[in-house]
């Protein structure tokens, strides 16, 4: 993110301008929650939600049992002293559940419900900024636009060639990579060959009056995180179950999700009108190519794909030697690296071998299970795919990152300087908070405690 800012300063002086307004706005930034999984420092929540509402539901069993013994005392018409003991008891019981109910409502704020509307809140501002300031502005708005195109303006042009320049010189200069540049269109027959013809879909359903479309996937989630957040009256086994949709999500076939929506009676949003079942909706540009237009073709969905198809070709200019990196710019970036199967040593490897990342295995996927800290060797010996979380809260600008290290200590990692420092899990919360409220300089902080610097793991 710092790199990024200074970027932006340096390419026009309305870009210090925006990076001045996001930086008063560093100390509201809130960490970021993936819906699809339950994250490590969210665990221990979890376990405890768990607890709570189990209590909440004894409590609540507690309630009405004494409620009916209430009523029966005043149906048998006993003594005013029973009764008022009774009724006693009954307010006592409510209490109780009162308090169970407000320490549930804590937990499970605290697990996502107001991080979801202070960052919503964060990037509607971020983007009511950059429009103003002309880094972007909705392409053909004369013509009332079309939802996703954009322009760049004048700053976002500016921005745009800084990021190319310099992420040109990080990977393609620096790593000695093989640059291509590739057509936006291309045949149907490369995209049948890889899968995307048939499988680079979303599946979609559709509002059976209205006619507007949405994705399944998301109508779930949406639905699960609004029980999970606002539903105090969800038995734990309810909460389990939605949690673990929630965690395979990805992986459920359109007949799959289908019975979800109509086991939890999900309608249209914006009419509660009944959806139709799933059906797939292609996510390509499809367009012809030649004058007669006989050759059908698609805008390329992925910015890899001239890469991998032209291999032949980068082998044999690489000297027939592996391994070898291959870079792209499209309208996104894309970097590939082709190593040797029966060899896959690589000359900088040793250097990053032995750090520990956030990571995110299969198994530990679809069991709706938490991500865990793997070093890297490890994680390529056995094929496991890096969590993303780093890079999703730096995009966001999340100031700070913590991980579950024990369950005594955590590492906090600072997104500028990518900085870490571990420390015990009864100081996270007052670290955080000194350096938030400029009590103390993130660099003082990291001078006190066990300490290293993240850099070389990004690079």
């Amino acid at each position: 993110m710092r790199t990024f800012s200074t970027i932006i300063a340096s390419s026009t002086p309305i870009g210090r301008y925006l990076i001045s307004r996001l930086s008063l706005r560093r100390s509201h930034a809130i960490s970021v929650k993936p819906q699809a999984s339950t994250p490590p420092m969210a665990a221990a929540d979890a376990s405890n939600e768990e607890s709570l509402r189990r209590t909440l539901a004894e409590k609540q069993s507690a309630v009405d049992a004494q409620g009916n013994a209430v009523r029966a005392l005043k149906a048998a018409k006993a003594s005013k002293s029973e009764i008022d003991a009774a009724i006693e008891s009954l307010n006592r019981l409510k209490l109780e559940k009162s308090s169970v109910e407000r320490e549930l409502q804590s937990v499970v704020s605290g697990s996502g419900g107001g991080a979801s509307v202070n960052r919503e809140a964060f990037r509607q501002t971020v983007f009511n900024t950059l429009e103003r300031r002309l880094f972007f502005i909705p392409s053909f708005k004369i013509y009332r636009g079309v939802a996703g195109l954009y322009d760049y303006g004048p700053p976002g042009c500016a921005v745009k060639s800084n990021v190319l320049a310099f992420w040109r010189q990080h990977f393609v200069l620096e790593e000695d990579m093989l640059e291509v540049d590739c057509p936006c269109v291309t045949p149907e027959a490369v995209l049948k060959a890889s899968g995307h013809v048939e499988k680079f879909t979303d599946l979609m359903v559709k509002d059976e009056k209205m006619g507007t479309c949405y994705r399944a996937d998301h109508l779930l989630k949406d639905f699960g995180n609004e029980k999970l957040e606002k539903d105090l009256s969800l038995s734990a086994e309810k909460a389990a179950e939605l949690r673990h949709l929630l965690a395979v999500l990805d992986d459920l076939s359109a007949e799959e999700l289908g019975a979800k929506i109509k086991e939890y009676g999900i309608t249209a949003p914006d009419t509660k009108n009944p959806l139709s079942d799933p059906y797939p909706f292609n996510l390509m540009f499809q367009t012809s190519i030649g004058p007669s237009g006989l050759i059908p073709g698609y805008m390329r969905p992925e910015t890899a794909q001239g890469i991998f198809v032209n291999f032949k070709d980068l082998y044999y200019y690489n000297g027939n030697k592996l391994p070898f990196a291959a870079a792209q710019i499209g309208q996104a970036f894309r970097n590939e690296h082709f190593v040797d199967p029966q060899d896959k040593s690589h000359a900088k490897f040793s250097e990053v071998a032995n750090l520990e990342f956030l990571m995110f295995p299969r198994e530990e996927q679809m069991s709706g299970k938490s991500a865990k800290r793997i070093p890297l060797g490890e994680a390529v010996s056995k094929g496991t795919s890096i969590g993303k979380r780093y890079a999703r809260t730096d995009e966001l600008g999340v100031p700070f990152a913590i991980t579950v290290d024990s369950t005594s200590s955590v590492t906090i990692r600072e997104r500028d300087s990518k900085d870490q420092i571990r420390v015990s899990l009864d100081e996270a919360a007052s670290v955080i908070k000194a350096v938030t409220d400029g009590q103390t300089k993130w660099e003082d902080v990291w001078s006190s405690y066990p300490h290293h610097s993240s850099e070389s793991a990004d690079d």
